[in-house]
């Protein structure tokens, strides 16, 4: 069965995920406009740096640090190519952190179709509903029995 689009991209932003060097959650985004990707994103160390599975997990405060989130890969991306993110969905495999939220929100994001909610922080809710940001729990199944 033809699968609708929510669907269709949140099983991209799976594939993406499979490129996360960052184990305590492979997390991949892809930021869509008019049907059409503009970047994709997972969570990995920045350009030149070591990885998570290949140094170890640079924990603070019960947070690996040596890692990028992967809605904030995917918001450099379109800064370091030129595209504009104004009025994007993005489609993220877990519920952005409060960080990655407020970068999304600045990134002119206007909607947020996620899978598995993480670590919910009602701080990131709330700042998505007062910035009237359309938040969607997709049940996407990444096994395919959907």
């Amino acid at each position: 069965m033809r699968p609708d689009w929510d669907s269709y991209f949140m099983k991209i932003a799976y594939a993406v995920s499979e490129r996360s060097t960052c184990d305590r959650a492979l997390v991949g985004c892809v930021l869509v406009l008019e049907k059409r990707i503009l970047t994709t994103g997972f969570n990995g160390s920045p350009a030149g740096q070591e990885h998570c599975d290949e140094a170890g997990h640079l924990m603070v405060d019960g947070h690996c640090v040596r890692t990028i989130h992967a809605e904030t890969n995917a918001i450099i991306q379109a800064a370091l190519h030129g595209v504009s993110t104004r009025g994007s969905t993005c489609y993220v495999t877990h519920l952005p952190c409060i960080n990655c939220t407020k970068a999304l929100i600045n990134a002119g994001i206007t909607r947020i179709v996620f899978s598995v909610a993480y670590r919910t922080d009602e701080n990131s809710i709330n700042f998505l509903k007062a910035a009237n940001i359309e938040l969607i729990k997709n049940e996407f199944d990444p096994s395919g029995t959907r």
